[in-house]
């Protein structure tokens, strides 16, 4: 899709609207009633009831009573399809307009599961001198010790990240916050202001920012993230580097959930 969209009358509003509702049946694991569900679309009764019964005609949902559930041929192509391909391809163009704007590395992670995070796609600036990021792609990263985590930790509620994480946790540079109780007082914070940082905290000498992308429902799906040398990439840089993440989060939550007019 990147910066060059399909012209809008070629967008078919029908298909739009049955993602939709399968987006919408995904958030119902014990399944909804076509009512429920054309209520929380915004779709009109009679036409969810039409395409939900085409998509059971196509395996895509499946009924039982007056319930659907997501179905067995989604679930068969599910397990087909590569799962970050596709969002790659979209979102580099963007990665790689914010990377030259900060002059720094800006990587995209997505979202597995409750509690787990699959970095996706990195972008690398034109400095060569700095702390060495390499490649990060497929990497993990302690959550309490990267940005990206604490923003995932500050989605959960106070007993769920204590239920992941110990009391002392592993420390990996002089700023780690190893006590858990600091860390769940900074996540509040997190929470406030929309994004993370991590100075020192992870690699000494690195500071890290991250801001969340959400999804359509408003859900967090993915987290943008730039990387660079505190004496580059310092503490006065972050509230022009944060408007900069902003309009690309905007951009890529436009690609990948954007949908089209009624």
């Amino acid at each position: 899709m990147g910066d060059s969209p399909e012209p809008a009358d070629m967008t078919n509003k029908s298909v739009v609207k049955a993602v939709r509702l399968l987006r919408e049946l995904a958030g119902h694991p014990n399944g909804a009633t076509a009512t429920t569900l054309a209520a929380a679309t915004r779709i009109a009764r009679p036409t969810a009831f039409r395409l939900l019964y085409s998509l059971e005609q196509n395996g895509f949902v499946d009924r039982v009573d007056n319930n659907y559930i997501l179905g067995w041929e989604l679930a068969r192509l599910g397990k087909i399809a590569d799962p970050y391909s596709g969002v790659v391809k979209r979102v580099h163009p963007v990665l790689d307009e914010l990377a030259a704007e900060l002059g720094e590395t800006v990587t995209l992670s997505v979202t597995v599961g409750d509690d787990g995070l699959e970095l996706i796609a990195q972008a690398d600036s034109s400095h060569l001198v700095g702390v060495a990021m390499g490649k990060q792609v497929g990497r993990h990263f302690p959550l309490h010790a990267s940005s990206t985590g604490k923003v995932l930790l500050a989605e959960m509620s106070q007993e769920k990240v204590t239920s992941l994480l110990p009391e002392r946790l592993d420390s990996f540079a002089p700023r780690t916050i190893t006590d858990r109780d600091a860390l769940l007082k900074e996540l509040c914070e997190v929470r406030e202001q929309g994004y993370s940082v991590i100075d020192n905290e992870f690699e000494e000498g690195l500071l890290s920012l991250s801001r969340p992308v959400r999804d359509s429902s408003g859900s967090l799906a993915a987290i943008l993230t730039v990387d660079g040398p505190r004496y580059r990439f310092g503490r006065d840089r972050i509230p022009d580097a944060l408007q900069h993440m902003q309009a690309k989060a905007t951009r890529i939550s436009d690609f990948l959930w954007g949908e089209a007019p009624d």
